[in-house]
């Protein structure tokens, strides 16, 4: 399927936008007063969000204009709207987490460490976002909250299941969002939609005050439609929490001043195998692109690829089921059927079953490990095609039919299950809908992944969709 982008003016990213509240071209104020009319007009479209913060926006705004008529020195991120995936806590509001149970929970008592530091960095929360029920799910097609749509086609799904995340930066809404991914919830969205996103190594970002689905496979990460602003926002995100026993006690690691260092010395390979055989002819090409525009030759192979994302099957069965078999006993009929099926087959599988998954993630792991002394970064695509319609059943992928909701996370489920850092990167193939390449890193080496995105956003081959004016 084809699309054209959308016919809007250019928008400032999230760093030119807090220049410009900083030298005073345009008040905080303004700036989130129009964030707001923006995503009333909009959102209707797009349905990116389930939540907006209007008034917490505001107050917060006129605090910063304060600051800056009296002198002081501003945070990085000084009046720049961001908004986060309905399932990281916002205080005083009820984290649904796409869901109609847990809308009877007390509202929040704080805010979620990562909203909480953007927050401290200047940033202004402007709202929560739609997303697949519990992030059960690749298209955020979600019952209760309806679908989000794709800001490129508004027929297709956004991806999920940060979908809303995706598609509020796609159609201009917000400059900066916040999702997690598990199974591949930030890379697919990012795909689809166009944009960057980058889902961490496992343990490098707090998870405290999101809603967890599968607690040894969880993520959290940014979006953002240009790489400088999503390198400020991970590195402003970065850092130890002593009360996340999830969350890796080392200190923060920027990623911004490696934007200009280039690739030399960094060996890339393209990953063949399995990841060919799922990526279809747009997604190859935009991984031939790549390859071509940063000289890479060489082929190099998973073989345990496909087992890796069986086991990752099993474990997000197992855990999500075992997190929400009270639930699911008591107030089955309030569960989206998308998910509820999923996560009742989860309660019954075996433990020999779960036990036997994460021995071969255990051995998986240890063979893409030894993988990383031949090259320093692996690239594939990172959805086996481009958006399809909402409601659509089954997707061709090289000719064989395949279920379109859990094959859009076919090629990013068997990075996920060992927790290697992965950006997600936009590029665009003439005459077609949005998709992106997963640039894959060694564990903590998120460094190398950004350097190898800024050598393709110079060489022109990697960019996002334009975005209307804030």
């Amino acid at each position: 399927m084809s699309g054209a982008e959308p016919s809007t003016a250019p928008a400032a990213g999230a760093i030119e936008l807090a220049r410009r509240i900083r030298e005073r071209e345009v008040s905080a104020r303004t700036t989130v007063e129009r964030t707001l009319a923006d995503i009333a007009q909009r959102n209707p479209d797009s349905n990116a969000f389930t939540l907006v913060t209007g008034a917490r926006a505001l107050a917060q705004a006129d605090s910063i204009d304060n600051a800056i008529a009296e002198g002081r020195t501003l945070p990085p991120l000084a009046g720049v709207p961001f908004a986060v995936k309905n399932l990281f806590d916002i205080a005083g509001e009820v984290t649904t987490a796409g869901s109609r149970v847990n809308r009877t929970l007390p509202a929040a008592a704080g805010d979620a460490v990562l909203v909480e530091r953007l927050t401290q960095a200047g940033a202004v929360l402007v709202g929560a976002l739609n997303m697949d029920e519990y992030a059960y799910g690749f298209s955020t097609e979600n019952s209760h909250d309806g679908p989000a749509r794709n800001p490129h086609d508004r027929r297709c799904i956004a991806g999920g299941s940060s979908g809303g995340s995706a598609a509020a930066i796609a159609d201009g809404l917000v400059p900066l969002t916040l999702g997690t991914d598990t199974n591949g919830s930030i890379r697919v969205p990012s795909s689809l939609c166009g944009i960057f996103g980058l889902k961490p190594t496992y343990g490098r970002l707090s998870r405290r005050g999101s809603f967890p689905f599968v607690t040894s496979l969880d993520h959290v990460g940014p979006f953002a439609g240009t790489l400088e602003d999503l390198a400020l926002c991970y590195d402003l995100m970065q850092g130890p929490d002593p009360l996340d026993p999830a969350c890796a006690q080392q200190p923060a690691q920027p990623v911004g001043d490696s934007l200009a260092l280039g690739i030399g010395g960094l060996r890339i390979a393209r990953l063949g195998g399995y990841f060919e055989a799922f990526s279809g002819p747009v997604a190859r090409q935009a991984v031939t692109l790549a390859c071509d525009a940063l000289g890479v030759t060489r082929h190099y192979e998973w073989p345990m690829a496909a087992a890796g994302r069986a086991a990752a099957f099993i474990i997000t069965g197992a855990e999500g089921g075992a997190l929400h078999l009270a639930n699911l006993r008591q107030r089955y009929d309030e569960f989206e059927p998308l998910s509820r099926d999923r996560f009742i087959a989860g309660c019954l599988t075996p433990a020999a079953w779960y036990q036997r998954a994460q021995r071969v993630r255990a051995v998986y792991a240890r063979e893409v490990a030894r993988s990383f002394r031949d090259a320093d970064i692996f690239l594939t695509a990172a959805t086996p095609t481009t958006a399809h319609p909402i409601g659509t059943e089954t997707i061709d992928i090289n000719g064989q039919a395949m279920p379109a909701r859990p094959s859009m996370g076919v090629l990013t489920q068997p990075v996920s299950c060992i927790g290697l850092p992965v950006l997600a990167a936009p590029v665009p193939v003439p005459g077609q809908l949005p998709i992106a390449i997963q640039i894959i890193a060694a564990p903590w080496r998120e460094r190398d992944a950004f350097r190898v995105a800024a050598a393709l956003v110079r060489a022109g081959v990697c960019r996002a969709p334009q975005r209307p004016t804030l």
